[in-house]
């Protein structure tokens, strides 16, 4: 009976000395000593699985990094959030986040819901609007960061996240962000998964086909396109086009006649929707142009701007919209992305 209490006092001690080695000491050390290095929180991360025992650098990170490079830490999920594009609000409420969102810009319209929504202006909004709203972050696109409200904002503790789209990538990666900022992950995952699909599925059916050389009118006076550097000018080449200002050295170049004349477009495309629209005046006064091959060819298109001049989750119907109207023989009557 003495031996086998001896030997149980033995296991305790053995036991009380492991948790003190593997699990007290290794939080003292975080807790009082300097701030770890990547090994050491690797070391202790390989730690915690080995004992079981949930430490520091395993919990989920709530910092995040917007698009001007400034980081943010959102503790919890937000449960009222402020857009401040048109692209923002349709990311948040393709998330389920309908209730969160307390306020949208001017030209917020879809889904129908958003427009209800109570209004703070667009690329200046009103101070005091959004301070009334008692938002808990504000999502706005990156030309808000000269806003001279940013830096009151800033003062008064409301985090703002500044989001730009350059390419189709970066669309997506705002999706997820979005979605860990609001604990929406399996959502952003699920939407930007299908997303993906519908592109490659688009890009399919062009692969193969000529290049059609294509001009993107968003302004005609004075004559503005896009060129590398805009997630549209991607959009072009997934479509089965080349555009004609690939050689430009911004993402929003303004291009002369002469250079259209040289590099003569096969197909003109014009945005049109609620907000960004080239006036059909401006679209006819075109064809004055008479040397132009999609001047001779009656190749003068509409695509909607609501969906292809938007970088959110309706991308993919633009995406759709721009194949279609470049390559009309790739495809059948019905859309392939355009939802009930």
């Amino acid at each position: 009976m003495r031996a086998g209490r001896i030997k149980s006092l033995a296991r305790f001690v053995v036991g009380c000395l492991a948790i003190l080695c593997y699990v007290v000491l290794p939080y003292l050390a975080l807790a009082f000593g300097d701030s770890p290095g990547e090994d050491t929180v690797m070391k202790r991360r390989q730690q915690g699985i080995l004992t079981g025992m949930p430490f520091m650098a395993n919990i989920t990170p709530r910092t995040f990094i917007d698009d001007a490079g400034r980081k943010l830490y959102v503790a919890k999920a937000p449960t009222r959030v402020v857009s401040l594009a048109p692209s923002i609000t349709e990311m948040l409420f393709a998330l389920g986040l309908d209730e969160q969102v307390v306020g949208v810009t001017d030209f917020c319209n879809f889904p129908e819901a958003a427009a209800a929504k109570p209004k703070v202006g667009y690329s200046n909004p009103n101070l005091e609007s959004l301070i009334a709203l008692r938002p808990e972050l504000i999502v706005a696109p990156l030309e808000f960061h000269r806003a001279n409200v940013l830096a009151k904002l800033e003062e008064l503790k409301i985090p703002v996240l500044l989001l730009e789209a350059a390419s189709l990538e970066q669309v997506f990666a705002h999706i997820h962000t979005l979605g860990r900022i609001f604990d929406r992950s399996t959502a952003a995952h699920a939407m930007t998964a299908e997303m993906r699909q519908q592109m490659a599925e688009i890009s399919r059916r062009t692969e193969g086909l000529s290049r059609t050389r294509v001009l993107y009118v968003i302004n005609s006076q004075p004559l503005i396109t896009v060129g590398p550097g805009s997630y549209i000018h991607q959009m072009i080449g997934l479509a089965g086009g080349t555009n004609i200002a690939a050689a430009a050295a911004t993402a929003y170049p303004r291009l002369t006649m002469e250079t259209v004349l040289k590099e003569d477009p096969e197909i003109l495309i014009f945005p049109r929707g609620s907000v960004e629209t080239v006036p059909r005046s401006e679209q006819e006064a075109w064809r004055r142009w008479t040397t132009l091959t999609a001047v001779q060819q009656n190749r003068l298109r509409e695509v909607s701007a609501d969906a292809l001049n938007r970088p959110g989750p309706r991308v993919m119907q633009g995406l759709e919209a721009l194949a279609r109207v470049i390559h009309p023989e790739a495809f059948d009557s019905e859309p392939m992305t355009i939802k009930p």
